[in-house]
C-alpha cells in the first residue's frame, strides 16, 4: 500500500475520523476526480449534499481530501482540506469568476523562453500572483540553446524579479536541470507556469526521464506554442517530488493579490508611507516620495505604470462595482473642478 505521506501529506492537519481515508488529487475532469490513496490510484466524485449544499471548498489538483472509499467504484469526497497554497486566476471566460489552477505546492517555477515570446509584463503578473499563491517563486529561462549569451536577459529578469532565483536551462542540451534538484525533494511539489510553447512538457520529460506529456512544436511565424496540456495534474517523479502541469496561460487575469504585489513590486512600495503626506495620492501633492523617486531615476516609470495597472485589476477584479462606483465618482471630482476653473475664466 501507498504511504499518502510520501505524496505530500501533513498528519498533524487533523484528526482522521474513523472509516475516513485520506487522497490527494491528481488530476480534476468535468465532475469526476482522479485520486492518489494507500490503495492507490482510484477515482471519485464529490458528495453533493456537502459541496453544493454546504458550500465545502471545491477540490483542485494538488489538495487533500477526505474520501468514503468505495473498492469496487467510485469513492465519494466528503471534504477538503486545509491548504498551504493555493493558485487561482480569473477564469478566461468573462462572467465565469474564478478559476481554480493548483494546491498545496511548495514552489512555483515560472517558466519564460529565450525566443520571442520572452515578456517582462506577462512575468511581473505571473509573479504577483505565485507570492499570493503562497508558494515560493523561482525563474526559469527556457531555450537557453537558442541564444549564444543569455546573460542580458537573466540581468532584465533581476532587475523586474527582486529577491527571486533565476535559472537558466536548456532541455535539449540539459544546460542547468542540474540545479534544480535542490528543489525537487520528497515530498516537495512544484506547481509549473507558462504560455504554450515555453517547454513545460518538454522539462516534465526530462525531468521525468521519460517520454509521459506530448510535446508540441511552436510556431515559427511568432515563436507560441500550442496547448499541450488540457488538464491540470499532479505527476509524481522517481525522486520523490511531484509536479504539476497547466495548461498554457498566455492571457493572465489578476484576482485581489494586495500582498503578492506588495512582493513583486518591493522596490516600488518601499517608497509608500514617505510622502509628506499620509493620504498622499502620488500625483500632484508636495513631498511625495514616488515622484522624487521618479524624478532623480531610483524609480523607473514604466516599473511605476506596470504596478498601477496590476493594482487596478487587482482592485477591479475583488470588487468589480466597488471599483467601477470609485471610479465614477473620481471623473465626477474631476469634471467639477475643470467646470469650476472654467467659470472662473469666463467671470
Amino acid at each position: 500500500m501507498l504511504d499518502i505521506i510520501n505524496y505530500g501529506y501533513d498528519p498533524t492537519l487533523e484528526p482522521i475520523p474513523e472509516g475516513i481515508e485520506v487522497a490527494r488529487v491528481a488530476a480534476v475532469y468535468k465532475e469526476r476526480y482522479e485520486l492518489i490513496c494507500r490503495y492507490g490510484l482510484i477515482y471519485g466524485r464529490l458528495k453533493s449534499s456537502v459541496y453544493y449544499d454546504k458550500n465545502e471548498e471545491f477540490p483542485t489538483t494538488g489538495d487533500f481530501v477526505w474520501i468514503q472509499y468505495n473498492p469496487s467504484g467510485d469513492s465519494v469526497i466528503i471534504k477538503t482540506l486545509e491548504r498551504k497554497s493555493f493558485f487561482s486566476r480569473l477564469d478566461p471566460i468573462p462572467g465565469k469568476g474564478m478559476q481554480a489552477v493548483a494546491a498545496n505546492f511548495d514552489y512555483v517555477f515560472i517558466l519564460t523562453s529565450l525566443n520571442r515570446d520572452f515578456n517582462l509584463k506577462r512575468l511581473e503578473r505571473y509573479l504577483a500572483l505565485s507570492w499570493q499563491s503562497g508558494g515560493i517563486p523561482v525563474i526559469l529561462l527556457t531555450k537557453s540553446d537558442l541564444i549564444e549569451d543569455p546573460s542580458e536577459y537573466v540581468k532584465q529578469v533581476e532587475k523586474t524579479a527582486k529577491n527571486v532565483l533565476v535559472h537558466t536551462i536548456s532541455v535539449k542540451t540539459g544546460y542547468g536541470l542540474q540545479d534544480l534538484s535542490e528543489y525537487l525533494k520528497p515530498r516537495k511539489t512544484v506547481v509549473l507556469l507558462g504560455s504554450s510553447g515555453v517547454g513545460k512538457s518538454s522539462l516534465i520529460n526530462a525531468l521525468a526521464g521519460s517520454e509521459i506529456m506530448k510535446v508540441n512544436e511552436i510556431r515559427e511565424d511568432d515563436a507560441r506554442g500550442r496547448h499541450t496540456t488540457t488538464k491540470r495534474q499532479l505527476i509524481p517523479l522517481s525522486c520523490g517530488a511531484m509536479i504539476i502541469d497547466t495548461p498554457g496561460m498566455r492571457s493572465v487575469g489578476m484576482q485581489d493579490t494586495e500582498q503578492g504585489l506588495g512582493e513583486a513590486f518591493s522596490d516600488v512600495e518601499e517608497y509608500f508611507g514617505k510622502c509628506r503626506f499620509k493620504d498622499c495620492k502620488h500625483s500632484k501633492e508636495p513631498g511625495c516620495a514616488i515622484k522624487a523617486a521618479l524624478q532623480n531615476g531610483e524609480l523607473s516609470l514604466e516599473r511605476w505604470n506596470s504596478y498601477l495597472q496590476l493594482k487596478r485589476e487587482s482592485e477591479y477584479s475583488e470588487d468589480p462595482f466597488e471599483y467601477l462606483k470609485k471610479k465614477k465618482e473620481k471623473f465626477k471630482t474631476i469634471a467639477k473642478i475643470n467646470k469650476e476653473k472654467y467659470k472662473g475664466r469666463i467671470e
